[in-house]
C-alpha cells in the first residue's frame, strides 16, 4: 500500500495528461506539474515524515543542477527562430528545389529536405508547417501521392528531435540523464543517418510506380489557397516567413551557418559555443543577404528567449521540483525491482527502459511528460542495479538519452491519441484539404518511424548496434547486473 501510495504522483500527472489529451480539460503541463508536485509533497510528509523545508531543499537543489539546461534551451530557442526568420531554413528548401521535382522524387525530398530543417530549427512542428505546404502541393502538380509524401514530411519533421542540438527534447533528455549535449551527435548520429538512409531507399522504392513529370516549387506555392495561408499565419506564423522566403529566393551561402553549427559540434566544441556561433553568423549573413536587420535580429533573440523561459523552462523547473520529490522518498524502487526481477542481463534491462518509454509515451500522450516522468524512472533503475566503470555506465546513460527523445517523437506516431498525431493530421487537413487525412494511413507509411523505433529496440536488445560507427553499447562483462554480480 505504501509503495502504491509513493507512485500515486506519477499516477496522478499521467491521469492529467492523458484527460488532456483526451479533450476532457485543456490543462497545460504547467498547470499539471505544480499540481502533481504539491501532491507528492504531501504524499513524501505522509509515507517518510519528511519536514516541509526538507522537501523544498530537495526540489530547489535538484533544480539547481538544471541552470547549464536553461541557458542552451534560451539559446537554442533564439536560434531557431534566426533560423526560420533570416533564411537559413528557405535555403535548405531551395537548394534541394533546384534539383527538381517528381512523382517519384517528392516524397524523398520532403523526407531529407525536412530532415534537414528540423534539425536546423530543432522544432518538428514548426518544420511541417513550413515544409508540408511546399511538398504537399508540389506532390499535387505533379501527381505523386499524397499520403506517401506526408508520412515523409511527417518523419523527417521528427528526425532534428532525435539528433539536433537545438531540440527541446534532445536538451532535455540530455539533462535527465546527465550526458553532455556534445556527445549525443557522436553517439547517434551514424545510426540517426542510416535509419534517414534507410527510408529515403524505401520511399524511393515505394514511389517508382508514380509519374516522372517534373513541377515548380514557385508554381506550387502560388496554388496554396488564400485559406491555408490564413492558417499558418494564425497558427506558425515564422512558416509563412519562410515560405515567402523560399518564393522570393534567398542567396544561397545563408545555409552556412547550419554548417557552423554542425561542423562546431561534430568537432567536439561545447553546446553553448556551437549555438552562441550559428547565432551570430545567422545575423551576421542575414544582414548582409536583407533578410533581416541588426535591430531586427535582436528582436528576434529576445522573442527566442521570451519562447523559453515563458514555457520550457518553467516546466522544467516544475518537472525538477518533482522529480526530486519522488527520488527523495524512493518512489520508484518497485518498478526498478519488477525490470531488474525479469531482466536477465544489462542488454534486457535497456531494452525494458526503452519499453518504459514507448509505455509512457502512450499513457500520457505527451512526449515531454514522458521524457520528463519515465526519464528519472530509467535513470534510477540503471543507477541502483548496474555495475561497472564510469565511462561504460555514461555510454548506457546515453542509450537512456537517446530512447527518451527518439522514442518520445518517433513511437508518438504509432499511438492514434497522441497529441504529435492530431497536430500532424489537422496540419495536413488544413495544408491540403483535397485529401481527407486518416491517422492510420499515415502511420503505415511513416517509414522513417518504423525504422527509428523498430531499430533501436532490436539492435539494443541484440547487441547489433556495435556494428554501427559510436552507437554500440556496453555489456557483460564490462558492465553488469547487481544481482549477478
Amino acid at each position: 500500500m505504501i509503495e502504491f501510495l509513493k507512485l500515486s504522483p506519477v499516477f496522478l500527472l499521467a491521469g492529467m495528461m492523458m484527460l488532456t489529451g483526451f479533450g476532457f480539460w485543456d490543462l497545460d503541463i504547467l498547470v499539471i506539474a505544480p499540481i502533481a508536485t504539491v501532491y507528492g509533497a504531501i504524499i513524501a510528509t505522509i509515507t517518510d515524515k519528511f519536514s516541509f523545508n526538507e522537501l523544498v531543499d530537495t526540489a530547489v537543489d535538484n533544480v539547481k543542477e538544471m541552470q547549464l539546461v536553461f541557458f542552451i534551451l534560451m539559446l537554442a530557442y533564439a536560434l531557431a527562430e534566426a533560423f526560420m526568420a533570416t533564411g537559413v531554413g528557405a535555403s535548405i528548401i531551395s537548394i534541394a528545389l533546384k534539383f527538381g521535382m517528381t512523382g517519384r522524387t517528392v516524397a524523398v525530398t520532403g523526407l531529407l529536405v525536412s530532415a534537414i530543417l528540423s534539425t536546423a530549427t530543432g522544432s518538428s512542428w514548426g518544420t511541417f508547417a513550413a515544409a508540408a505546404p511546399i511538398f504537399l502541393w508540389l506532390n499535387h502538380m505533379v501527381n505523386g501521392d499524397v499520403v506517401l509524401t506526408t508520412a515523409a514530411v511527417i518523419g523527417g519533421s521528427c528526425f532534428g528531435d532525435t539528433i539536433g542540438l537545438i531540440s527541446d527534447n534532445t536538451i532535455v533528455s540530455s539533462n535527465i540523464h546527465d550526458v553532455k549535449m556534445e556527445d549525443r551527435l557522436p553517439s547517434q548520429g551514424a545510426w540517426a543517418i542510416v535509419i534517414l538512409v534507410g527510408a529515403a531507399i524505401i520511399y524511393y522504392v515505394v514511389g517508382l510506380k508514380l509519374p516522372s513529370e517534373v513541377g515548380s516549387a514557385s508554381e506550387a506555392i502560388n496554388q496554396i489557397p488564400a485559406e491555408v495561408w490564413d492558417t499558418l499565419k494564425a497558427d506558425r506564423p515564422a512558416a509563412v516567413d519562410l515560405l515567402n522566403q523560399v518564393g522570393t529566393g534567398v542567396p544561397m551561402y545563408m545555409i552556412l551557418p547550419l554548417i557552423v553549427v554542425i561542423g562546431t559540434a561534430v568537432a567536439g566544441m561545447p553546446t553553448l559555443a556551437c549555438l552562441g556561433l550559428g547565432l551570430i553568423s545567422s545575423g551576421i549573413l542575414g544582414t548582409i543577404a536583407g533578410t533581416t536587420t541588426p535591430m531586427a535580429f535582436l528582436g528576434l533573440m529576445m522573442s527566442g528567449f521570451e519562447g523559453a523561459g515563458s514555457w520550457v523552462i518553467i516546466m522544467m523547473m516544475w518537472v525538477g521540483a518533482f522529480g526530486g520529490i519522488m527520488s527523495k522518498m524512493d518512489a520508484f524502487k518497485p518498478l526498478s525491482n519488477f525490470v531488474v526481477k525479469i531482466s536477465r542481463n544489462t542488454r534486457q534491462l535497456m531494452f525494458c527502459n526503452g519499453l518504459l518509454s514507448i509505455i509512457g509515451n502512450a499513457a500520457l500522450a505527451d512526449e515531454m511528460a514522458q521524457l520528463v516522468t519515465i526519464g528519472p524512472i530509467m535513470k534510477t533503475i540503471n543507477e541502483e542495479n548496474l555495475v561497472g566503470s564510469e565511462e561504460d555506465l555514461y555510454q548506457l546513460r546515453l542509450r537512456n538519452a537517446s530512447f527518451s527523445s527518439a522514442l518520445g517523437v518517433f513511437g508518438s506516431q504509432f499511438i492514434p491519441w497522441h497529441v504529435y498525431v492530431a497536430f500532424f493530421v489537422g496540419i495536413a487537413g488544413s495544408i491540403y484539404p483535397l485529401h481527407q487525412f486518416q491517422v492510420f494511413e499515415l502511420m503505415k507509411a511513416n517509414y522513417l518511424a518504423m525504422l527509428a523505433v523498430g531499430s533501436i529496440l532490436f539492435l539494443t536488445l541484440t547487441g547489433l548496434d556495435r556494428l554501427i560507427p559510436g552507437f554500440g553499447t556496453p555489456s557483460e562483462p564490462k558492465v553488469k547486473l547487481k544481482k549477478a554480480a
